[in-house]
């Protein structure tokens, strides 16, 4: 894939297939403090949940300014672009792409024009009524394709169309125009937003990603995670509640509700999406993991000698399955913590590695020994039958395969981009079939209970979607929900009776001629 500057980027590990992140976002009003790099710093802390694009938005009062571009935070920004983004607000996204490809026109934050100013805009989460919001704007300009905002650029996200709608709501303030759009909007986003001098956040009435209000010396600070916080040194007041809408300005902050909440917080941010310093209604994650292998051990131990983990993500559940189990903990892999995404395009021999080029056996631990792997989660098999293949190589006796969520059958329409519920090892698959088609001697999930009591929530706040398949915010029709229901050829006639491609695709080519928008005011 091209970057904007017509470099090449490829992500080496396209072949594990992992479930993707969803977006990271970052919001920081601090007069008087260098804010573009606080929303650097910030979002290099959230660089877990979106590693496709980064963007930074910056309102020195007067006007707005953003840079954007596809790659890491650290390879988007340089001294140079943070220094010419000059401030007291900043708003700040790093992208994982749930709706709308991952070419360069969707990198956010996004612009639009209101009548109270210029407005930058980040997401993180997934609107289920992207079709129904886009009719909105066809209605509104006539029954012709949107010609206005980033839309008209080419952007097919869900966080253009909020952006562009924003434009249009009537309100005496732009907080009057949120809040007469916000309970239109259905499905999981967390939207961090601002103004030339005020900056917005405000989270869905499910709570279905996590997004946190800090407190700085001189202002305040909006993110998805407690991690950015820390890095930039602000304390944590609390939770944005869900259905809650905020401002912050010079007169301070200011809250309302634009909705009731009903909690169905993501469990799978327990279990894998947050880091594990991470804090979500209460509850550590990483005690939860701890806990959730402590429970696995309960549900399933086996005769081994030794328990190692698929680090990073499967190290917690790992802890806590030879707490439980009495095994003794070994680090049987290396991770490469240098190897992601990179601009030299990889041989087709150093492809065909895949997972080799992220972990490296330690021989020496796993040789004639009787293994038990902890990991948190089986996509479609790729990286398990990779990661047994391996040890067994390496001289490992027997392979006992731990995972520490239960089976994931269904996608996930609310900010993780799985694999089609057809590349899904366990829709349809039997435990010994699944246990087979990775080559592990044994192999046990948690139940789903289980998962559940270690994140100490009540089963009736959370969404268990990918592995219930109970959805707790209604869906549409399949032809009116799709990771690129916004690129289809028929828009603005967008036929409606053929399937749109509910389930997410494979990455869009990003355009060589794309280039990078460098500032825009407004």
């Amino acid at each position: 894939m091209a970057r904007a500057d017509g470099r090449l980027t490829f992500n080496l590990l396209d072949d594990d297939a992992t479930p993707q992140d969803e977006c990271g976002v970052f919001g920081v009003w601090a007069p008087g403090e260098e804010v573009a790099k606080l929303a650097y710093y910030g979002l290099y802390a959230l660089q877990h949940r979106g590693q496709e694009s980064a963007g930074i938005a910056a309102s020195d009062g007067q006007s707005i300014r953003v840079y954007k571009d596809i790659g890491l935070v650290s390879q988007v920004f340089d001294e140079s672009t943070l220094t010419a983004l000059n401030g007291h607000i900043a708003v700040g996204h790093c992208r994982y792409s749930t709706t709308g490809g991952g070419q360069w026109s969707n990198a956010q934050p996004t612009l639009g024009d209101t009548p109270h100013g210029t407005v930058a805009l980040g997401h993180n989460g997934n609107l289920t009524n992207s079709a129904e919001l886009y009719d909105r704007l066809v209605e509104r300009s006539g029954g012709a394709t949107p010609s206005f905002g980033e839309l008209a650029q080419g952007n097919t996200t869900d966080t253009a169309l909020v952006t562009a709608l924003l434009k249009d709501e009537e309100g005496a303030s732009l907080e009057e125009q949120a809040m007469a759009l916000l309970p239109t909007l259905k499905g999981a986003f967390c939207l961090v937003f601002m103004t030339e001098n005020t900056l917005y956040a405000a989270r869905d009435a499910q709570g279905v990603r996590p997004l946190v209000l800090g407190r700085l010396d001189r202002g305040w600070v909006v993110a998805s995670e407690q991690s950015a916080l820390a890095t930039v040194g602000a304390s944590v007041i609390r939770e944005i509640e869900p259905g809650e809408f905020i401002a912050i300005d010079a007169d301070g902050i200011r809250s309302q509700h634009f909705a009731s909440p009903k909690p169905a917080r993501c469990v799978f941010e327990y279990v894998y999406l947050a880091r594990p310093d991470a804090n979500i209604n209460g509850r550590s994650v990483y005690e939860s993991r701890v806990e959730m292998g402590r429970q696995l051990a309960r549900e399933d131990t086996h005769d081994a000698d030794i328990v190692i983990p698929v680090p990073e993500s499967g190290t917690p559940a790992a802890v806590g399955y030879a707490e439980a189990s009495g095994l003794p903990f070994a680090q049987g892999f290396i991770k490469n913590a240098y190897v992601g995404r990179t601009f030299i395009q990889p041989s087709q021999t150093l492809r065909q590695l895949g997972i080799r080029l992220k972990l490296n056996v330690q021989e020496h631990v796993v040789r004639d020994k009787r293994v038990v792997v902890v990991d948190d989660s089986i996509v479609r098999g790729n990286t398990q039958r990779a990661i047994v293949r391996m040890l067994k190589e390496a001289g490992a006796k027997e392979v006992h395969v731990k995972i520490s969520s239960p089976p994931i059958k269904w996608p996930c329409f609310y900010g993780i981009d799985f694999a089609t519920r057809a590349e899904l090892i366990a829709n349809g698959a039997s435990m010994d079939e699944i246990r087979q088609a990775v080559g592990a001697d044994s192999l046990a999930y948690i139940s789903e209970e289980g998962m559940i009591a270690a994140t100490e929530q009540p089963r009736s706040t959370l969404c268990t979607a990918c592995f219930s398949g109970e959805y707790p915010i209604e869906l549409p029709p399949e032809n009116r929900r799709g990771k690129l229901l916004l690129e289809q050829p028929e828009l603005p006639g967008m036929d409606r009776s053929a399937p749109s491609g509910c389930e997410p695709g494979p990455d869009a080519e990003f355009d060589v001629d794309d280039q990078p928008l460098a500032e825009a005011t407004s």
